[in-house]
Protein backbone atom coordinates (compact mmCIF):
# COMPACT_ATOMS: atom_id res chain seq x y z
CA UNK A 1 0.00 0.00 0.00
CA UNK A 2 1.12 3.55 -0.61
CA UNK A 3 2.67 5.37 2.38
CA UNK A 4 0.50 6.93 5.06
CA UNK A 5 2.40 10.08 6.13
CA UNK A 6 0.46 13.16 7.18
CA UNK A 7 1.52 14.96 3.99
CA UNK A 8 0.35 12.01 1.93
CA UNK A 9 -3.03 12.09 3.67
CA UNK A 10 -3.28 15.82 3.00
CA UNK A 11 -2.48 15.24 -0.68
CA UNK A 12 -5.22 12.60 -0.89
CA UNK A 13 -7.61 14.97 0.89
CA UNK A 14 -6.92 17.73 -1.63
CA UNK A 15 -7.59 15.41 -4.56
CA UNK A 16 -10.81 14.22 -2.88
CA UNK A 17 -11.85 17.85 -2.38
CA UNK A 18 -11.14 18.57 -6.05
CA UNK A 19 -13.28 15.60 -7.08
CA UNK A 20 -16.08 16.80 -4.78
CA UNK A 21 -15.84 20.26 -6.37
CA UNK A 22 -16.09 18.75 -9.88
CA UNK A 23 -19.15 16.72 -8.88
CA UNK A 24 -20.77 19.85 -7.41
CA UNK A 25 -20.12 21.78 -10.62
CA UNK A 26 -21.65 18.98 -12.69
CA UNK A 27 -24.73 18.86 -10.44
CA UNK A 28 -25.07 22.65 -10.64
CA UNK A 29 -25.10 22.56 -14.47
CA UNK A 30 -26.94 19.36 -15.43
CA UNK A 31 -27.96 20.55 -18.91
CA UNK A 32 -24.35 21.32 -19.82
CA UNK A 33 -22.88 18.32 -18.00
CA UNK A 34 -25.00 15.81 -19.88
CA UNK A 35 -26.23 12.42 -18.74
CA UNK A 36 -24.01 9.38 -18.93
CA UNK A 37 -25.74 6.16 -19.95
CA UNK A 38 -22.69 4.06 -18.91
CA UNK A 39 -22.24 2.60 -22.39
CA UNK A 40 -18.46 2.43 -21.92
CA UNK A 41 -17.73 3.74 -25.43
CA UNK A 42 -15.55 6.59 -24.17
CA UNK A 43 -13.36 4.06 -22.30
CA UNK A 44 -12.36 2.59 -25.66
CA UNK A 45 -9.93 5.37 -26.52
CA UNK A 46 -9.02 3.99 -29.95
CA UNK A 47 -12.62 3.28 -30.94
CA UNK A 48 -13.83 6.65 -29.63
CA UNK A 49 -10.81 8.39 -31.19
CA UNK A 50 -9.74 10.33 -28.13
CA UNK A 51 -7.21 10.24 -25.30
CA UNK A 52 -7.51 10.59 -21.55
CA UNK A 53 -4.83 12.69 -19.86
CA UNK A 54 -4.00 12.37 -16.16
CA UNK A 55 -1.70 13.95 -13.58
CA UNK A 56 0.44 12.55 -10.74
CA UNK A 57 -2.00 13.48 -7.94
CA UNK A 58 -4.76 11.54 -9.72
CA UNK A 59 -2.54 8.48 -10.09
CA UNK A 60 -1.48 8.64 -6.43
CA UNK A 61 -5.13 8.94 -5.38
CA UNK A 62 -6.21 5.96 -7.47
CA UNK A 63 -3.33 3.79 -6.22
CA UNK A 64 -4.15 4.66 -2.63
CA UNK A 65 -7.86 3.98 -3.02
CA UNK A 66 -7.12 0.64 -4.70
CA UNK A 67 -4.52 -0.11 -2.01
CA UNK A 68 -1.83 -0.94 -4.57
CA UNK A 69 1.69 0.28 -5.28
CA UNK A 70 1.39 -0.08 -9.04
CA UNK A 71 -1.44 0.48 -11.46
CA UNK A 72 -2.63 -1.66 -14.36
CA UNK A 73 -1.01 -0.88 -17.67
CA UNK A 74 -3.03 -0.35 -20.83
CA UNK A 75 -2.56 -3.45 -22.96
CA UNK A 76 -5.04 -2.25 -25.58
CA UNK A 77 -6.70 0.98 -26.57
CA UNK A 78 -9.21 0.57 -23.75
CA UNK A 79 -8.99 1.69 -20.16
CA UNK A 80 -7.61 -1.18 -18.08
CA UNK A 81 -10.23 -0.45 -15.42
CA UNK A 82 -13.17 -0.98 -17.76
CA UNK A 83 -15.16 -4.08 -16.83
CA UNK A 84 -17.59 -4.75 -19.68
CA UNK A 85 -19.26 -1.39 -20.15
CA UNK A 86 -18.78 -0.40 -16.52
CA UNK A 87 -15.96 1.38 -14.72
CA UNK A 88 -14.40 -0.82 -12.06
CA UNK A 89 -12.97 2.25 -10.28
CA UNK A 90 -15.89 4.63 -10.78
CA UNK A 91 -15.73 6.11 -7.26
CA UNK A 92 -12.02 6.88 -7.73
CA UNK A 93 -11.96 7.74 -11.46
CA UNK A 94 -9.78 10.44 -12.96
CA UNK A 95 -10.71 14.09 -13.51
CA UNK A 96 -11.28 13.62 -17.24
CA UNK A 97 -13.58 10.67 -16.60
CA UNK A 98 -15.60 12.74 -14.15
CA UNK A 99 -15.99 15.67 -16.53
CA UNK A 100 -16.42 14.04 -19.94
CA UNK A 101 -19.86 12.89 -21.02
CA UNK A 102 -20.85 11.97 -24.58
CA UNK A 103 -23.99 14.10 -24.27
CA UNK A 104 -22.35 17.02 -22.46
CA UNK A 105 -21.56 20.47 -23.81
CA UNK A 106 -17.94 20.45 -25.00
CA UNK A 107 -17.36 24.13 -24.16
CA UNK A 108 -18.57 23.57 -20.59
CA UNK A 109 -16.42 20.46 -20.29
CA UNK A 110 -13.40 22.37 -21.59
CA UNK A 111 -13.86 25.20 -19.11
CA UNK A 112 -14.35 22.81 -16.21
CA UNK A 113 -11.29 20.82 -17.28
CA UNK A 114 -9.12 23.95 -17.43
CA UNK A 115 -10.27 24.99 -13.94
CA UNK A 116 -9.59 21.50 -12.59
CA UNK A 117 -6.14 21.42 -14.17
CA UNK A 118 -5.24 24.71 -12.47
CA UNK A 119 -6.21 23.11 -9.16
CA UNK A 120 -4.17 19.98 -9.95
CA UNK A 121 -1.14 22.12 -10.85
CA UNK A 122 -1.50 23.95 -7.54
CA UNK A 123 -1.61 20.61 -5.70
CA UNK A 124 1.60 19.58 -7.46
CA UNK A 125 3.28 22.83 -6.42
CA UNK A 126 2.15 22.51 -2.80
CA UNK A 127 3.39 18.94 -2.52
CA UNK A 128 6.57 19.25 -4.57
CA UNK A 129 5.38 16.95 -7.33
CA UNK A 130 6.49 17.42 -10.90
CA UNK A 131 3.41 18.43 -12.87
CA UNK A 132 2.94 16.04 -15.76
CA UNK A 133 -0.13 15.90 -17.95
CA UNK A 134 0.28 12.60 -19.77
CA UNK A 135 -2.00 10.36 -21.76
CA UNK A 136 -3.29 7.47 -19.66
CA UNK A 137 -1.30 4.74 -21.41
CA UNK A 138 2.02 6.54 -20.89
CA UNK A 139 1.13 7.66 -17.37
CA UNK A 140 0.21 4.16 -16.25
CA UNK A 141 3.39 2.72 -17.74
CA UNK A 142 5.55 5.36 -16.08
CA UNK A 143 3.77 5.37 -12.74
CA UNK A 144 5.94 4.51 -9.80
CA UNK A 145 4.02 5.00 -6.59
CA UNK A 146 7.18 4.68 -4.51
CA UNK A 147 8.85 7.59 -6.32
CA UNK A 148 5.78 9.81 -6.48
CA UNK A 149 4.68 9.00 -2.92
CA UNK A 150 8.17 9.67 -1.61
CA UNK A 151 8.11 13.07 -3.32
CA UNK A 152 4.77 13.88 -1.72
CA UNK A 153 5.83 12.64 1.70
CA UNK A 154 9.20 14.42 1.71
CA UNK A 155 7.88 17.82 0.63
CA UNK A 156 6.65 20.33 3.14
CA UNK A 157 3.73 21.90 1.28
CA UNK A 158 3.05 25.55 1.86
CA UNK A 159 -0.69 25.86 2.52
CA UNK A 160 -0.57 29.41 1.10
CA UNK A 161 0.61 28.21 -2.34
CA UNK A 162 -1.84 27.86 -5.23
Amino acid sequence: MVGESERHRRLLGEVAALYDWIEAELRAHPDQAGTCNACGKCCDFVGYDHLLFVTPPELIYLAEKLEVTSLREMDSGCCPYQDGTQCAVHAHRFTGCRIFCCTGDSAFQGQLTEAALKKLKAICVRFGLEYRYADLARALTAFSSDHISRSAAESDPDPRAG
